[in-house]
């Protein structure tokens, strides 16, 4: 949830000075002012994308699930993937056009060029944050900063006209949603499914 009021605020702040609202579901979408340079440039959105991705795989494969930290990664590659293919169906089913093929955020049902909604991105992102925060924010508050990369993610689609602020506001509450529901499971999901060498790790397994 801190991820979808710290993206709530933000988001407020890239809203016009006239009305706020414009259109699409949340009646909140609106293009803003195209900035694709300095820490908005879409290479950096990748570099935070495949970074997150390598970390999380990474550590999980590192670490295994035999402590804390292997099993929050493990929640983590969970939730990425869950999140992965939940926003991949959203968007084939709702066919929405980006910013940077309409003015119109109203455009759903476009055809299957159209993969705005909701943002698989931030998703992703927040999907990945998730579990740490549910399991070490509590004791060390500092990890709840990990929030401000699914909305600098967020901020960063927007004014790149990648996505409306309905698509990233969705793609981090799906992201979100799914973190919970990984971080709170009995088990990780996925390395129950691999041979016991992914439960060990490449850390303890080369002690």
């Amino acid at each position: 949830m801190r991820i979808l009021s710290s993206l709530l605020l933000c988001l407020a702040l890239l809203a016009p000075g006239g009305a706020f609202a414009s259109g699409g579901p949340l009646g909140i979408d609106h293009r803003v002012h195209y900035d694709n340079s300095g820490i908005w440039k879409r290479s950096n959105q990748n570099v935070l994308m495949y970074g997150t991705i390598t970390t999380v795989v990474g550590g999980a494969l590192v670490f295994g699930d035999q402590d804390k930290l292997g099993d929050t990664f493990w929640r983590s590659v969970d939730a990425l993937a869950v999140t992965s293919l939940g926003t991949e169906g959203l968007k084939l089913a709702f066919q929405r056009e980006r910013p940077s093929q309409t003015s119109n955020p109203d455009r759903f049902f476009a055809g299957s060029h159209a993969q705005s909604f909701p943002s698989g991105e931030v998703a992703a992102v927040s999907a990945a944050v998730t579990p740490f925060m549910v399991n070490y924010g509590q004791d060390h508050p500092a990890v709840y900063a990990l929030a401000l990369l699914p909305v600098y993610d967020a901020i960063a689609r927007v004014k790149t006209r990648g996505h409306w602020q309905s698509d990233v506001l969705v793609g981090a509450a799906v992201g979100t949603g799914v973190g919970l529901w990984a971080s709170h499971r009995k088990s990780p999901l996925i390395v129950g499914w691999l041979p016991g060498g992914f439960q060990v790790g490449f850390i303890h397994h080369f002690k």
